[in-house]
């Protein structure tokens, strides 16, 4: 229940308001009024502070006494507004007093204190003006203005009454019947009754969110979180009042901001993923909060996934498996362009299942982070995350990595595996790997040698392609093949990203500036020609590029011909190379009789068995015209 302070200037109002509280309509749970009191305007301000302190909720004044609460309070202000009947019966008072037709009377006061007098002059026969105040200091002001007027009579307060008596002119006190307290007490009466609505529903929703087994959080139409629940202070380890004004994706890097953009701005379906908070995988959903079909913010519910695990599992769990721990998180990639953001959200997707995860990238490319990443989302990143590249290993040497007594799918038993460089697995490796995959077992050399194994397994590759030609060469097992082949994430290279290759150019020039001491930048067109160059080592190419461009420079800003030096000086024998294989390729496609042949005979009869001019006439290099022509038989 709102507890009321009446708070008013002149004491035959609180007489008024004693008469009006015998009522009946006033013996109401709704409705207690705890303090009424008559103030002097200089003190409405601290007698209105000291009604709140000992527990008022809701406050009804007069004029500027109601204006000056508002101003220096925050609680809710209920203005005693004149009404019509009782400006009525003082205009007809005002007619009697002067004795005049059509006489004009003053109205002095703060516009807050009257109703609405339109249709005053027509109705009663008057010329009414207004002489509302801004402020107490103005008061006076606008009462003598009305007395300048040369008006007939002048209602208003003490300062109206004595400016109008100073001036020899008729007045009135702005005085008021029970009417306008009775409509300043319902109105009170009605927020009371709707403030306890609000106290009930926020008690129950304090208690349900107290109680839910859930991490909640609330936040405004801006993203910034307004409240957080018990379990979500838990989980996160910081308190709700630390939390409170920050941005729902600066506590949650791994929060989809386009998606968390979308829900705030358009409302919609809600958005759900998969996210560790301090190493606890959890399911979270965002959805809107709409008020009229309008989104008026968000809440962020945040479900704890928790695995069974075995005695043994936990007790390995607890070691943390030696050490084998996977330090990636989705946040530490690049992904400010659009093919990034599709294929993280895939893989967080693929973060809740047990099932193989194929990563398919070029050299260089996120894909070890990618499987730390997944690893890490997962109800698995409490325990261990190995990972082996098999490529240049015998099958014995596999053999012993992955599948020996200290293995890796042994040290892996409840964890993830990543396999690297999968396509070179030999083909009895491919046999155990199966069963691991599929059946859960790990088999030893010997038939007898058999465990159960919990282990998820990753296989990262340049390509897919290379697989399927295996297959068809009968050198990958196609069940295992296929067995692979279910949650696919291929990381696009940083060429088809510009936005994330932008940062990363820019992350490795300030990061090689800071390893050296050193500070240089670059000219907007050599950033140009970085990010065109297609850049076919990616990551790792473009980390060597930046430390050697930032070590070896002699002038603080960087322009397009200091790049394209250091690129044709550490790139341009590999592109020519690349591009002689091309020819090759192409070369290698025509068949001794085709047009190419026929072409390759027709301009070198043209220009005399000159190869140097045929070569040029065909757009191809000596070397591989003098290849074409021995393939050929053109000698």
């Amino acid at each position: 229940m709102a507890k009321i302070a009446l708070l008013v200037p002149r004491e035959e109002m609180v007489y008024q308001a004693h008469n009006l509280l015998q009522e009946k309509s006033y013996q109401d749970p709704h409705f207690e009024i705890t303090c009424m009191k008559v103030v002097r305007t200089k003190n409405v301000v601290m007698e209105a502070r000291q009604a709140i302190a000992d527990g008022a909720s809701v406050i009804i004044a007069r004029g500027l006494q109601a204006s000056l609460i508002k101003q220096y309070t925050d609680i809710p202000v209920i203005e005693i507004v004149i009404t019509a009947q009782e400006m009525a019966l003082l205009v007809m008072k005002a007619k009697q007093i002067v004795k005049k037709e059509h006489p004009v009377i003053a109205v002095v006061g703060f516009r807050n204190m009257f109703c609405d007098m339109s249709y005053f002059d027509t109705i009663y026969d008057i010329e009414l003006r207004t002489f509302f105040a801004p402020n107490h200091e103005g008061l006076r002001r606008a009462a003598l203005e009305a007395a300048e007027d040369k008006v007939d009579l002048m209602i208003g307060g003490d300062v109206a009454v004595e400016a109008a008596a100073s001036e020899g002119i008729f007045s009135l006190f702005l005085s008021t019947t029970e009417d306008s307290l009775r409509n300043a007490f319902l109105m009170a009466k009605s927020i009371s009754f709707a403030m306890d609505v609000e106290r009930k529903k926020a008690a129950q929703m304090d208690t349900l969110l107290d109680h839910s087994f859930s991490g909640v959080a609330n936040a405004d139409s801006s993203g910034r979180i307004t409240k957080v629940n018990a379990l979500m202070e838990d989980m996160l380890g910081l308190p709700g009042k630390k939390l409170s004004g920050h941005l729902l994706t600066e506590v949650f890097p791994d929060l989809d901001p386009v998606q968390t953009e979308r829900i705030l701005k358009k409302g919609g379906e809600g958005y759900s993923t998969f996210f560790p908070i301090n190493n606890i995988s959890v399911y979270a959903i965002f959805a809107p909060v709409l008020v009229e079909g309008k989104v008026d913010g968000g809440i962020l519910t945040c479900h704890k996934m928790v695995r069974k695990l075995t005695i043994e599992q936990e007790s390995q769990q607890k070691r943390h498996s030696n050490g084998l721990i996977a330090l990636g998180q989705f946040s530490d990639m690049f992904q400010e362009s659009e093919a990034m953001q599709d294929c993280i959200r895939k893989a967080r997707l693929y973060a809740l299942s047990d099932m193989p995860v194929f990563i398919q990238g070029e050299p260089g490319t996120e894909k070890r982070l990618m499987a730390q990443s997944i690893h890490n989302a997962s109800l698995r990143n409490r325990s261990a995350f190995a990972d082996v590249s098999l490529r240049g290993l015998g099958e014995e040497e596999q053999f012993m990595l992955l599948f020996g007594e200290k293995g890796a799918a042994l040290q892996a038993d409840g964890g993830t595996l990543l396999l690297e460089d999968g396509e070179a697995l030999s083909l009895s490796n491919q046999y155990r790997l199966l069963q691991l995959i599929r059946y859960r077992i790990w088999r030893g050399k010997e038939l007898q040698q058999n465990k159960h194994l919990d282990v998820r397994v990753m296989i990262s590759t340049g390509s897919s392609g290379t697989f399927l030609d295996l297959v068809k060469q009968g050198k990958f097992r196609r069940d295992l093949y296929y067995l692979i082949q279910g949650l696919n994430v291929e990381i696009p290279p940083l060429r088809r990203r510009t936005e994330d290759l932008k940062r990363k150019l820019e992350f490795s020039i300030r990061e090689s500036c800071e390893q050296y001491g050193r500070y240089h930048v670059l000219t907007q067109g050599a950033m140009k020609i970085l990010t065109d160059y297609k850049w076919p080592g990616n990551l790792f190419q473009i980390e060597n590029f930046c430390q050697r461009l930032i070590l070896t420079a002699t002038k603080r800003s960087l322009d397009e011909w200091a790049v394209k030096t250091l690129l044709s000086e550490l790139y341009g024998r590999e592109e020519q190379e690349a591009a002689v294989q091309e020819e090759e390729k192409t070369a290698e496609k025509m068949g001794p009789d085709s047009q190419q042949s026929k072409r390759i005979y027709e301009t070198l009869i043209k220009y005399e068995g000159n190869r140097k001019k045929t070569a040029e006439a065909l757009g191809i290099s000596k070397a591989t015209l003098w290849r074409q022509m021995k393939k050929y038989g053109l000698e």
